[in-house]
Parts: C-alpha cells; structure tokens; sequence
C-alpha cells in the first residue's frame, strides 16, 4: 500500500472512529439501562401474565416517567409532589440528605430551571494567565464592616460537570461570553473540542 493511500486510509478510519465510538457507547448503555428496569419490573408482569414479555418493563418504566413529568408541569401536580416529598421523602434521616443533595444536582442541569446556572463564562483560576470555563450561579452582597462588595459566584466543573469548586469573583474579574448554559455544558462535558473557534465575551 503506498504511503498516500495508507495515509488517507488512517485518517478515514480515525475519522469513522470518532463517529462511530459515541454511538455504540451510547446504544450500549440504553441496552443495559434497558436490561435493568426491565429486570425490575419485568417478574411482576411475568407473575401477572404467566409469561416473560421482553421490553414490557421498560416501556412501563418509560410511561410512569412520563406521567410524572405531565403532573410535576402544573400548578395542582407540583403541589402535590411537593406534599409527597416533604411527607417521605425528607423525613429519613439518612435519605433525606442524599435525596436533597441530588435533586439540587440534577436541579442545576435542568433546562426548566432558571436560577441555577445563569450564564456561561470565563475567568481567571486559579492562577493568573490561567482562564476556566465555568456557570454564573449568584450574586451576592459581602458585607464588611461598613463596605459592601458584589461578588459573583461561579461554579467550576473540575471533574467532568458534576464535581467542582464555587469560587466568588469581584464583577470585573469575570467574562461573559455569548454561549448559551446548554452550548457551555456540551464544552465541559466534550473537554473543550466542542468549543466554538471564536469566543465573543465582555466583562
């Protein structure tokens, strides 16, 4: 094989890889997520019906999410699972804290909420000339003494996007950019490839 052909041949294949290796990991995890729940929920069907029914307990899976997304998006369901939350859910000890502590993890990622991650943007950390991505989260007012000085918070995904550092920055220290929260979740979790060439930003 001459050495142009095989090179166009290693960049072709490098190329399907990158392709291709998203999609079977992602087809292989909605297999074995499939292979869970339905081997949850598949023996109470097979109890039922007398026989194995593949995919069965899945799709029940599918539809209870479902309905519980339809109650939790009005006024009288989100009230009521309000209700279900604070009666069981934040009553064991043990769970109470762990359930909190990922219902405002996931909470954060979620794009109906509008008070967790309110923009994508830049700063300097943890040294100078060394910029991070990182999510607006808050404004806050320090008080000290008689001064008053406006920090804003920033979370910074240090290990992938669910495990990083809340630092507080002075108003001037950190850069806007014009990337949505969504755009700047897709960077963090591609490690940076999917950033755009271009970053228009102002402080």
């Amino acid at each position: 094989m001459e050495p142009s052909i095989r090179l166009t041949f290693k960049r072709k294949f490098i190329a399907g890889l990158i392709v291709t290796i998203p999609v079977a990991i992602s087809i292989f995890i909605l297999i074995q997520l499939f292979k869970i729940i339905d081997g949850l929920l598949g023996p109470i069907y097979d109890y039922i019906f007398g026989r194995h029914i593949a995919g069965l307990g899945f799709l029940t899976a599918l539809i209870l999410v479902f309905v519980v997304g339809v109650i939790s998006t009005n006024v009288f369901g989100k009230k009521l699972l309000d209700q279900i939350e604070k009666l069981l859910f934040l009553k064991i000890p043990i769970f109470k804290s762990l359930y909190s502590s990922l219902k405002q993890l996931i909470d954060a990622f979620s794009p109906e909420n509008k008070t967790s991650f309110q923009k994508f943007v830049i700063v300097e950390y943890p040294r100078k000339d060394s910029f991070v991505f990182g999510f607006q989260t808050k404004e806050c007012i320090l008080k000290e003494n008689d001064m008053e000085k406006k920090l804003i918070a920033v979370y910074i995904p240090t290990n992938n996007l669910y495990l990083g550092e809340v630092v507080l920055f002075e108003p001037e220290s950190v850069i806007h950019t014009n990337i949505p929260v969504q755009e700047g979740i897709k960077i963090i979790l591609s490690g940076g490839i999917a950033a755009p060439q271009i970053i228009r930003g102002d402080k």
